[in-house]
């Protein structure tokens, strides 16, 4: 929501504040339909030799970030820590039982509990498999917080791919509405015999071009990755509260305190109260009663 106003904004404030100044449209309208087919049609075959598929499809999906925002809510976060708990809780007295529910998150009972955990490829993964270090003696915590550390990064920087290349394309914008300008004056000089009130227009719709790279640049394509690397920090609090819980309970730390650690490491925008939690777990530990 909040994206659409500034677009709006964006468009109203410098739009409204040339007409207000006296501007007329009329040679920006005449001149933008061949401005945008050449600095927008060179950008993005620019951003296609930059990039390989992979990225075009997930700049396509991300894009979609800039409007929804992040995916996970703070419901999300005490929906985490409560299965968290539930896994922690059952490792610890029946280590047996837990290999049913990290080997088959599908057809988990406990997982079925938590569907937007359980379909996110990522969080059950990295839940699972943190799980399956332990279960392998692989269980010094300094180790795996090494390990997590590093698979995060990974899928960090994979994440950030969007965002990198997007403030790539709008870096290049403001130098291809020149090359566009140029063009212009190229086509107007072409022209120097005309009257000065047709070279007027002339050149001045070839001033739409680095209007227009401009504009684009720092008013859409700019914040648009700005955006993009926002939500992508956002979402990757949900995994960093996954490291710190199961890394706390390496240490062996009683299941409570686990969730606390993760919770206390939330940010506070996210952060569940300790009543929310505490009333969340208990509901769990009647129900498995």
């Amino acid at each position: 929501m909040f994206s659409l106003i500034g677009i709006g904004i964006i468009f109203v404030m410098v739009f409204g504040g040339y007409l207000l100044a006296g501007g007329k449209l009329g040679i920006i309208l005449k001149s933008l339909p061949f401005e945008l087919m050449m600095i927008g049609g060179a950008a993005i075959g620019a951003f296609m030799i930059s990039n390989d598929g992979h990225v075009l499809k997930q700049t396509g999906r991300d894009i979609g970030k800039v409007f929804k925002g992040p995916k996970w809510k703070p419901g999300d976060y005490r929906d985490l820590l409560c299965l968290l708990f539930e896994l922690i809780r059952l490792s610890r007295a029946n280590p047996v039982a837990l290999e049913g529910h990290i080997e088959d998150v599908a057809n988990s009972s406990i997982f079925a509990r938590y569907p937007r955990i359980r379909d996110d490829h990522e969080a059950a993964d990295l839940i699972c498999d943190t799980f399956r270090a332990a279960s392998m003696n692989y269980d010094d915590p300094h180790q795996v917080e090494e390990v997590l550390d590093k698979r995060m990064e990974a899928t960090r920087h994979h994440a950030l791919h969007t965002s990198h290349a997007m403030q790539s394309m709008a870096d290049a914008l403001p130098a291809l509405g020149i090359v566009a300008a140029v063009l212009g004056v190229i086509k107007t000089m072409g022209s120097i015999d005309q009257p000065p009130e047709i070279l007027g227009k002339m050149i001045g719709g070839a001033l739409v071009g680095t209007f227009l790279g401009v504009f684009l640049a720092y008013g859409i394509v700019g914040p648009f990755a700005s955006r993009v690397r926002s939500v992508v920090e956002d979402d990757d609090h949900f995994y960093q509260l996954i490291r710190e819980v199961l890394v706390a309970n390496l240490h062996q730390h009683p299941a409570n305190i686990c969730i606390e650690v993760g919770r206390q490491n939330t940010p506070h925008s996210l952060r569940p109260s300790f009543t929310d939690i505490e009333e969340s777990l208990r509901s769990l530990k009647q129900e498995s009663a």
